[in-house]
Order: C-alpha cells, then structure tokens, then sequence
C-alpha cells in the first residue's frame, strides 16, 4: 500500500537567472539556462521520496519528450507514476526567472488541466488506501474536489496546499485535515495581513474557525507558524544564504508530510522540514535542490 499519494501538477520548469526583470518590450541578456522538473505536485512527491516517504504521484504529462524527461525523473526517485500521459495537450510548463534568489513565474497548465474528475474515479482504490493525500490548486478544482470526497470518506488524511490560491468551497475546510498556505495565501483567505506574532496567531484561528483540523502557515526567512491541539506555536527559520526559492514551500510540505506519516509529532515534523527547505533555498533548481534525509 502507497503510504503518501500526491495528486497534482507536474511541470518542465525553463529556468533562466537575471540581474533583474526587464522592461515590456526591452531584451535582457541572462545566465544560468536549466531545464528542471518542477510543478508543486512533483516537486512535493520529490520532496517525499527524497525524505524518506513512501510514495506515489497521480498527475498528467503530455506525449513528448518533455513528459518522458518528467516521468523519467520520478523513477529515478523511485515515485510510482499512477498519472496518465495525453496526446490532448503539452506537459505543464513554467517559465521562470530568478532575480536576486527570488523568482517570477508564468506558467501554462499544459497536461495538468486534463487531469479530470473521471480520471480520478478510475484511482479511487489508489487513494483510498494510503494514508495520506498531498494535493495543490495547480490542477482543475473540481479534480480536487473530488480527490477529497474520495480521501474524506476514506479516512485517507487530506494535506492541502492552497496554491495558486482559490477559495473552496466553505463546506469542504472541515475536511481538510491539513492546510498548508503561505503568509499570503493565508491573508488571501483570511484577510489578515501577518506582519508579527499577534496577527499570525489571529489568521491561525480564522482558519481554524472555517473547521480546518491543523494548519501551518509558512513565513519565508521568518519561520513558519501552526497549531498542535489547540496551541499555536511559531518555528523560527534556519538562517542560510538564499540562491533561489523556487520549491522552498514545496519542499517544507513534503518533508513535513513525511514524517507525519512516519508517526511523528508535529513539532518535530515542522523542525525537519524547516531545515529541509532552508537547504533548498540555498541550491538552484526546484526538485533538484530538494535534499535527502541524510543532508537534513
């Protein structure tokens, strides 16, 4: 049985470094040209595997080079691919640009929007038997809709990364056991700007009160904020020299899951993928800057 599965997106990441953005209509020479695996959905399985968990990944590629370059390199991390490959549309694909270890995004979904509802029927066994279910908003969100009416009534424990953000439903946050948002998904939800302590704590409970189960809000290079019972309690940052945050976040979720699985307690939980994804910020790349284990 898959202990973790993660249903979400898988994307080629066209990476490029500048010294900043260019201006509309102005030409910028850049450095640093990589092809990288990326998409949350993948980076957070990679991020499993490379942890220690036991994995799988249900998403959607297309029927070309760059969707075998991204299966290839989920074997390569010994992740069963239970997703499906298309003739309909390209692999997901993102065109970032990292600026001063920042980075800007555009994306075209690719693959990851044929990845339907009915195709998840066909997986509910897959889902339904593991013990935990990562999901982001990279794929449709009816797909994710019903991954969680499969999961929720199959007491598989449903990690959501509200990422791009979109609102769901009020009626499915109590099914949520699980909700991972940044500092800004978090004010988008809750309307509260986090700035210090007080105000995290404050959008901590305003999601509590929409009846998600626990939460933790990462913070950047401040940390990250979450509920054990009915404490919040905030973890502080390693302090490393940042080269690109690309699949910070990314990485923080899945070794966090990881060790959820393994039957550790969440404070413990949150400190290894705390320095988990203070490793990733300092390398390039999205899953290729994940560490292992070992490293953490």
């Amino acid at each position: 049985m898959n202990n973790i599965i993660v249903v979400g997106s898988a994307n080629v990441d066209l990476v490029i470094h500048s010294a900043r953005m260019p201006k509309l209509g102005e030409t910028l020479t850049g450095s640093n040209f990589q092809t990288n695996a990326g998409g949350k959905g993948l980076n957070q399985a990679v991020a499993i595997a490379k942890s220690g968990g036991n994995i799988s990944f249900l998403g959607a590629v297309g029927n070309e080079s760059h969707g075998d370059f991204l299966r290839r390199t989920l074997d390569e991390y010994g992740i069963h691919f239970e997703g499906f490959v298309t003739d309909k549309a390209p692999t997901g694909t993102a065109l970032i640009t990292v600026v001063n270890a920042d980075n800007f995004i555009l994306l075209d979904p690719g693959a990851n929007a044929t990845l339907t509802p009915e195709i998840i029927e066909t997986k509910r066994q897959q889902i339904a038997e593991s013990d935990f279910c990562v999901m982001q908003l990279e794929i449709p969100m009816e797909t994710v809709l019903k991954v969680m009416e499969i999961a929720s009534s199959s007491g598989t424990k449903i990690v959501l990364n509200p990422a791009p953000f979109q609102m769901l439903p009020v009626a499915l946050y109590p099914l949520v056991d699980y909700l991972v948002p940044n500092e800004h998904e978090a004010e988008l939800l809750t309307g509260i700007h986090i700035d210090n302590e007080e105000s995290a704590i404050k959008a901590i409970r305003r999601i509590q009160e929409l009846g998600v189960k626990n939460v933790v809000i990462t913070l950047g290079e401040k940390g990250s904020v979450y509920t054990d019972s009915n404490e919040v309690l905030f973890c502080p940052a390693e302090k490393v020299i940042a080269v690109d945050t690309t699949s910070a976040g990314d990485c923080f979720i899945g070794a966090l899951v990881t060790k959820l699985s393994q039957g550790n307690p969440i404070r413990e939980a949150i400190q290894f993928a705390t320095k988990a994804s203070a490793i990733t910020v300092s390398r390039p790349g999205a899953a290729v800057s994940i560490p292992f284990a070992h490293e953490i």
